[in-house]
């Protein structure tokens, strides 16, 4: 029943098809279905409450000192009276998906299988919706939780095509965010990602190659190559993320929408 499901209708048709009560578990009958466990879940992470604190903290020094690394970030919570290890502070970077943003020498190979593109875009004059689109994921602190908001951005128009929010930064979230976009606005000439595992994998990838489009990936820590989507997620922050308090992921999910309608 399920593998036949799975050809039909669109991401949101299938989901509803998940059945809680079946003997097949939810994971497996999201693996079926091609969909994502992350967006059948819909549940924050359990971290620590003095975690969230500190994490909360370090997403809005991220948008005032992107190039700060966890060095730096300890020394800005030290002055503020949090006292914190450097290395925990790197782990709850690596959690939230953050890293200190400069342009610095490549000293890691991609992850195996996954391979880089070039940045296409400079000097390149954007003149029409549908040029190029861009892609990025953020953290979102909830009351108790947070979640992931990807998102996908005309240059152009600074118009948001599509957005999901997920538990977890795993590729088929990002995907499903993509077709989305393909499904509802076309496609673009060129699209640009950080070089993010999501995006350098070969199923996003696929995506875009079976859809005949050019793809450009930011020059490793260049957050200048993507300004617009930086834009976008300081503007989703502070106008509408920091005045808020979550206490559920539909809650931030029908706020979020509400403001990238408006957006």
């Amino acid at each position: 029943f399920f593998r036949r499901c799975a050809h039909q209708g669109g991401i949101a048709e299938r989901k509803a098809m998940i059945d809680r009560e079946h003997d097949l578990s939810i994971t497996k009958q999201a693996e079926v279905l091609q969909i994502s466990r992350g967006s059948v879940y819909y549940l924050p992470r359990p971290v620590p409450d003095a975690d969230l604190a500190v994490m909360r903290r370090l997403d809005r020094l991220h948008l005032e000192f992107p190039f700060a690394g966890s060095r730096m970030l300890r020394g800005l919570l030290a002055a503020e009276g949090c006292k914190i290890g450097r290395r925990h502070v790197k782990t709850l970077m690596r959690r939230m998906g953050i890293e200190a943003l400069y342009r610095r020498p490549r000293t890691t190979k991609p992850e195996p299988g996954h391979k880089i593109y070039p940045y296409l875009l400079r000097g390149m004059e954007i003149t029409r919706p549908n040029q190029v689109w861009a892609m990025d994921i953020t953290y979102i602190p909830m009351a108790r939780g947070f979640v992931y908001l990807a998102v996908v951005l005309d240059w152009a128009t600074r118009r948001v095509l599509s957005w999901r929010l997920s538990i977890t930064m795993e590729a088929a979230f990002c995907v499903e965010t993509l077709e989305d976009a393909l499904a509802l606005h076309g496609r673009p000439d060129v699209f640009n990602t950080d070089q993010g595992s999501q995006f350098t994998g070969a199923d996003f990838t696929a995506v875009l190659a079976g859809n005949g489009i050019a793809i450009s990936m930011d020059g490793k820590g260049a957050w200048r190559d993507n300004v617009f989507v930086e834009r976008l997620w300081r503007s989703v922050k502070y106008e509408e993320v920091y005045l808020r308090a979550y206490e559920t992921v539909s809650e931030a999910r029908d706020s979020i929408g509400r403001y990238l309608d408006f957006y």
